[in-house]
This record gives structure tokens, sequence and C-alpha cells, in this order.
């Protein structure tokens, strides 16, 4: 399977920022014991390309790990280079898009407008981040009225209490942030066991 499969399949993203290399090895490991198959690194956490590093040699095999908060195609190369399988970015950046497609992973850019996510998806984009999407579950709806043929995943806003009402809206996939890992907290055993338990609760929404 492919990772534009894996993704289209497993459909939840965990979104993690702001967790240090040692520590995101753990989480992973925590949302891989729950079902969760996807993990998105952010960018602007603390050595983040090595973070993808280790988690893509520790669970490479089992999940399918990417980058996020990718704001140009340098940033994506080093990402990719780094073990990154997707590249997410909060906006629509053209040539960061091409770059993904030439190195071979999955492009999901951000937008919000149906202008921009026509723009993102006629560039290359493989999936749109529908971001952000806080504005709720109705505007996916509204959104596929006129351009069902592109695939959104929305970001931002997104939570146990109405992950499955954007999925009935047509969402592919969902990024979920801080509602599934707060890194706010410390990373023990307890906080491990906590967060397998939430994933499990996210993937058992989306499947069922």
């Amino acid at each position: 399977m492919n990772e534009l499969s894996a993704i289209l399949e497993h459909k939840v993203i965990s979104i993690v920022r702001g967790s240090k290399p040692g520590d995101m090895v753990k989480i992973a490991g925590a949302l891989r014991n729950g079902g969760v198959k996807l993990i998105e690194i952010t960018l602007n956490s603390p050595n983040a390309l090595q973070s993808i590093e280790l988690v893509s040699e520790a669970f490479g095999d089992e999940m399918v790990i990417g980058a996020g908060t990718v704001l140009d195609k340098e940033t994506a190369r080093a990402a990719i280079l780094a073990g990154a399988k997707f590249i997410l970015s909060p906006t629509v950046n053209l040539e960061t898009i091409k770059l993904t497609k030439r190195y071979g992973a999955v492009s999901i850019p951000g937008a919000f407008t149906p202008t921009e996510i026509l723009t993102a998806y006629e560039n290359g984009g493989d999936i749109i981040k529908v971001f952000p999407a806080s504005i709720g579950p109705g505007y996916i709806n509204d959104i596929r009225g006129p351009l069902s043929h592109i695939p959104l995943l929305p970001t931002g806003g997104v939570t146990l209490e109405n992950i499955r009402e954007f999925q009935k809206k047509g969402a592919v996939g969902f990024g979920i942030g801080s509602a599934l890992v707060d890194t706010k907290h410390e990373v023990n055993e307890k906080y491990l066991y906590d967060l397998t338990r939430k994933a499990e609760a996210f993937v058992s929404a989306v499947h069922s």
C-alpha cells in the first residue's frame, strides 16, 4: 500500500507539535498502540527533523510519518530526506507542492476558500487540508457541493465530539492536534496510557 492509500484508509492524522525527539518516539509508540497509523511532526517543534528520523526508524514499517507546518520547498526537501512521507502546509505554496511531488511524497497543502482549495488541487495537491476547520462540519459539506472531486482533510477544530459529523459531511481524513496529543504535559507512564486510550477512541469513531 502506498502512502496516499494509507492516509485515505486510516484517516486519522495525529499532529504532534512541540515535542522533543526522545518524547516523540514514546508518543508515537502510544499512538501506534491505540491504532493511529499516521503522524504529522510539525517543523516548528524542537529538533523536528531529528524526530522525523527517529520515529521513521522506529516505526516506519508500521506507521506513515509526515512533516507539518512546512512553509517552503527547502523545508519540504529537508523533511523528506529525513524520512517524511507526506508534507502538510498551512497555506498554498505552489513551489512546495511541486517539490513534494517531485520527491514522491504526498502533498497536503492547506487552504480555506474555494479558490484556494481548487488552486491547490489543480497544482498537484493530493489531499487538501481545510484549515482552520473550526468553522464546523457544515463548511466541508458546502465546499463539496461544487468541488466534490477534491478530497478534503479538515484540520484545526476537529475533536472526538465532532469527528463523525465531519466524516458524514464528506471529509476523507482528519488532522487532529491537541485534542489527541497535548504536549504541554509530562510524558510519563500515565500520560502514554491515556494517550493510547484517546487514540483508540478516535480510531473507533472513524471506523465503527
